[in-house]
C-alpha cells in the first residue's frame, strides 16, 4: 500500500540496523511512501533474516553486510548501493547497541567500548561515507535515533 500523502516514489532510503524492530518499522513506513528500501547487518544470517521479513510483508528491499563501525566497510557498501540501486535520498542512522540495562558502574570497558564504537563511531562512519554524494547532489535528508538509554543512569 502507497501512501500518495507523502509520496517517497523514486527515492532510495538506506535503514541501518533495519532487520527488525524500530528499524524495520521506520522502513515499511518508508516503503509504504514509495521509497525503495536498503538495510544493512554485520552479518549474513542478518541480511537474510532481514530480506525474509521484508518479503513476508511484500517489501522488496536490498540487504548489505556491513559493520557500522567499520568505514571502510561502510565506503565499500556504498560503492555497492550506489551500482546496485541508486545514490541515498534517505539516510536513516538507526543501528544501535545496548548491552543491558546495568548500573553505570557495572559496566566493563570493553562494553563501554563497543556501545561506543557502534553507537557514535558508526553513526559518524556511515553519515561521513554517504554525505558526499548527498552534498552533490544538493538534496538529501539525514536522520539520527537515539535511545533513552544515552540520557537515563540506571
Amino acid at each position: 500500500m502507497t501512501n500518495d500523502m507523502f509520496s517517497l516514489k523514486g527515492k532510495v532510503a538506506l535503514v541501518t540496523g533495519a532487520v527488525y524492530g524500530i528499524g524495520f518499522a521506520i522502513a515499511e513506513a518508508l516503503a509504504s511512501a514509495g521509497a525503495t528500501i536498503v538495510f544493512n547487518d554485520r552479518n549474513e544470517s542478518g541480511v537474510e533474516k532481514g530480506l525474509a521479513n521484508y518479503a513476508e510483508k511484500g517489501i522488496k528491499a536490498y540487504g548489505y553486510v556491513c559493520d557500522v563501525t567499520d568505514e571502510p566497510g561502510v565506503q565499500e557498501m556504498v560503492k555497492k548501493i550506489e551500482a546496485e540501486v541508486g545514490v541515498i535520498d534517505i539516510l536513516v542512522n538507526n543501528a544501535g547497541l545496548a548491552l543491558g540495562l546495568a548500573p553505570y558502574q557495572d559496566y566493563e570497558e570493553l562494553d563501554m567500548l563497543t556501545m561506543l564504537d557502534t553507537n557514535v563511531k558508526g553513526l559518524m562512519a556511515v553519515t561521513r561515507c554517504f554525505l558526499p554524494a548527498m552534498v552533490k547532489a544538493n538534496q538529501g535528508h539525514i536522520i539520527n535515533m537515539g535511545s533513552t538509554a544515552g540520557i537515563y543512569a540506571y
